[in-house]
Formats: structure tokens, sequence, C-alpha cells
């Protein structure tokens, strides 16, 4: 068995491609339309994925829909080199950290949806430090 990708729907492509592709570090490995369908899917995935693994797919429905509570989905999770320069990046982006790296290790962010995003830190912890040490959670992730 391989995994092959998560699906998340989305209301609004630019938006969401602002959030994944500009501010969490994504990029797009490919794309669909489909007229018959009336969809867009759009897959993503950070430098070491390869078009058939370890995607995030987005899908666009053309009809308009409500999706609600992005949190029952779980949460997608990233390993980062360094959580606290990808956190800071985030907050310059205007992403609120719902969770901050207090422990140097784990963070987590919501995507412009509600999906809930979890940074971890690859390979040891690093040491905790301000502003990250005392920062406060901001919402529910």
């Amino acid at each position: 068995m391989k995994y092959l990708h998560t699906m998340v729907r989305v209301k609004n492509i630019d938006e969401s491609l602002d959030f994944y592709c500009n501010k969490l570090g994504l990029k797009e490995i490919k794309r669909k339309e489909s007229e018959k369908g009336k969809f867009t899917l759009i897959f993503l995935g950070a430098d070491n994925s390869d078009e058939d693994s370890g995607l995030l797919e987005l899908t666009y429905n053309w009809d308009p829909e409500e999706y609600t509570g992005g949190r029952n989905f779980g949460h997608l999770a990233y390993r980062v080199q360094n959580i606290y320069d990808t956190c800071q990046k985030l907050i310059d982006n205007g992403v609120i950290i719902n969770r901050p790296p207090r422990d140097g290790h784990m963070a987590f962010v919501r995507s412009p949806d509600g999906i809930s995003i979890e940074i971890l830190q690859e390979g040891e912890h690093l040491t905790p430090q301000e502003p990250w040490l005392s920062m406060e959670n901001n919402g529910t992730w």
C-alpha cells in the first residue's frame, strides 16, 4: 500500500493557493479541471513530493457549497527545518498561529477553509525561546 494524497474542499482557489503555496510553502504539482463534473482539482506537494504521492488535493466545486467543521477533519501535518522561522514567516504573511511552538517542536495554524495544519520541527526540538515561549494559544486548532 502506498499513501497517495489527502483531499480537502476549498471555497476560493486563489485564497487557498495563497495560503498553501505562498505562506505555507507548498508547490503546485498538477491540476485537473472537469467541465462535466464542474470541479477543479489542484495537487500540491512539499519539496520531496512527487506526482503520485505525498500530495494535498484541493478540490474546488464550481457550484457553491457551504463547508463547515474543518476541525472534524483532523489535521494535515508538515515537517519543517526550523519551526521558529516557519512560524515567523506565517505571521509576517498575516497567518494566525493558533498553537505557538512553545516547546520548539509543534505549532498549529488554520487554512482559509478552517483546516487545521500541524507544523513539526525536523529532528530534535529547538531550544524554547521568546516570543514563542510565552505566546498564548489563539483560538482552536
